[in-house]
């Protein structure tokens, strides 16, 4: 078995870190035998500055004996554990093994998330650098598996988000699991008595340890 070490993003819209969705995942991972940190990357920080600042921990993290890196991010931070496991320019020490997703945003060229979009990219973005922060753009047959999960009543993240990712991944063959759950609010986290959301952290489970 490879040596897997799993890094944890909370979500906030890059302007904070949902306390939620950081040390309480980080716990549920290491309980199931997957061990696994949280990071705080850099908020209210234009790209590219959270991507280099994930960049250099998975650096950290490899060279301390993890060959798989997995990401697990929630919102803004699934955002940016899509762009550390989609974008281009990564060196082979900053590679991603597998990303798990939760109502992620996953598009700039959308109006939602607009908050986040601000704060990444400024008010007047150019339609390149939408295009090139959006996950659906960047996916390549060359991507690592995916699992991606949502609910359909998302008020603040549509579910959309991940039914544009989910269309990418399926466009490239690249190996995915999508679940969209009919019920709950946005920020569910693990999603304790959440209705069928809360099965997420079961499906991904079952996921991880096939990644692993």
């Amino acid at each position: 078995m490879a040596s897997t070490h799993m890094i944890v993003l909370p979500g906030g819209g890059y302007a904070e870190h949902a306390p939620h969705e950081a040390e309480p995942v980080a716990q549920w991972l290491n309980d199931i035998g997957v061990p696994a940190t949280v990071f705080r990357y850099p908020l209210h920080a234009p790209h590219p500055a959270p991507l280099e600042a994930l960049r250099g921990e998975i650096r950290r993290r490899r060279a301390e004996g993890a060959d798989h890196i997995g990401l697990i991010g929630f919102s803004a931070g699934g955002h940016l554990a899509g762009l550390a496991a989609l974008e281009p320019h990564a060196t082979p020490a900053e590679t991603v093994q597998f990303a798990v997703l939760g109502y992620a945003i996953t598009s700039m060229e959308t109006e939602t998330y607009r908050p986040a979009r601000l704060i990444l990219l400024g008010e007047n973005a150019s339609p390149e650098s939408r295009s090139a922060t959006s996950l659906d753009r960047l996916v390549t047959p060359a991507a690592p598996p995916f699992f991606v999960w949502h609910t359909a009543e998302d008020p603040y993240v549509p579910v959309e988000h991940s039914y544009r990712l989910a269309s990418a991944l399926a466009k490239n063959g690249v190996p995915h699991e999508v679940h969209v759950f009919a019920h709950g609010p946005h920020s569910l986290g693990l999603a304790h008595a959440a209705g069928g959301a809360a099965t997420w952290t079961s499906f991904a489970e079952s996921w991880i340890q096939e990644q692993i």
